[in-house]
């Protein structure tokens, strides 16, 4: 159930009312400004926003809408509401998904020494051989929220904040690699180190590995849709990558003839992972409310699919023909 608190001036109240025609409402003015509140069914929360927006002019600072979720509501008749809408699918509001996603397109210290942290527990991890280890360190890693981050924006058609966050999944990336450069480096100095068997088995290219992870990152997106946190959606994000990623830092040290296998492996799982939240995207039927604006994400949607389908297809071939 959610509660739905509209604020609206004097002047604008009749249109709401009359976009609200049908359903139980009940209204009261305070010093000029119009409190209009409704109860709904959260499957029904989108659609009834939808309408609330096109009847309410936003450009003055005292119309706004505020959405909640009451503990408990006792009412026959939301009950009967609710038994109503129980056959249509929840959507997630646009509003509530930029909000979930705020602040993946800025790179700052906690986000980077995080997976800093994380490249280097999975650093030991592999150099150990002990899978335990590496698992431990998925549990750190924020690598989830950038890639999730791009999607959604470039679904809705906010290029600039999609390219910043695939700045910073490239930084965050970045910074691991150049970590386990120079780890590698200074613990080969102290102690001899070699290829181990967790590192051998992330330098073996298989094309259903990117297959893999398309449907990972399919699932991922659904499950950080449906209120699932970070922390537990981005493991299987952050085991899919930093692993990979550590491996190319540790073989540029060890042997770097074997580099070429452990970047197309990396790069083939980053955009195995975007292709999958793209079509997740897609399928939860996320977009902008205006209808320009759904105009314009809809080219910027198509290009990235478009760039998506070209690299993924490149890496699908390099990946096969390496493997073979």
């Amino acid at each position: 159930m959610k509660k739905i608190v509209v604020h609206v001036r004097e002047d604008g109240h009749k249109q709401v009312e009359d976009a609200l025609k049908g359903l139980h409402y009940t209204a009261s003015l305070v010093q000029d400004i119009y409190q209009i509140t409704i109860y709904t069914p959260g499957e029904n929360l989108d659609d009834l926003i939808e309408k609330i927006r096109g009847a309410l002019d936003l450009e003055y600072k005292e119309n706004m809408i505020e959405v909640s979720s009451p503990d408990f509501v006792v009412s026959s008749l939301l009950e009967r509401a609710e038994e109503k809408a129980e056959t249509k699918e929840e959507k997630t509001p646009v509003e509530k998904l930029l909000d979930t996603i705020k602040g993946y397109e800025v790179l700052d210290l906690g986000k980077l020494a995080l997976t800093s942290i994380a490249g280097v527990i999975a650093l030991t991890g592999l150099v150990l051989d002990n899978q335990t280890i590496i698992i431990g360190a998925m549990l750190l890693s924020p690598i989830m929220g950038p890639i999730y981050g791009f999607a959604v924006y470039a679904a809705l058609g906010m290029i600039k904040n999609a390219l910043r966050c695939l700045g910073v999944m490239a930084s965050l990336l970045l910074g691991v690699f150049i970590l386990s450069v120079v780890a590698t480096f200074l613990i080969g100095l102290i102690i001899p180190l070699g290829l181990t068997e967790e590192i051998t088995t992330r330098l073996v290219l298989n094309p259903i590995y990117t297959l893999m992870a398309v449907l990972l990152g399919f699932a991922a997106a659904l499950a950080f849709n449906r209120g699932t946190t970070e922390v537990i959606a981005g493991v299987a994000i952050a085991a899919t990558i930093i692993p990979p990623t550590v491996v190319a830092g540790i073989v540029l040290i060890l042997d770097p003839i074997v580099l070429p296998s452990a970047v197309v492996l990396v790069a083939g799982q980053i955009v195995g992972l975007m292709a999958g939240i793209l079509v997740a995207v897609a399928v939860l039927r996320i977009e902008p409310r205006d209808l320009y604006d759904r105009t314009v994400a809809r080219r910027y949607r198509t290009w990235s699919v478009v760039m998506i389908i070209i690299l993924f297809t490149l890496l699908l071939w390099l990946t096969t023909l390496m493997w073979m």
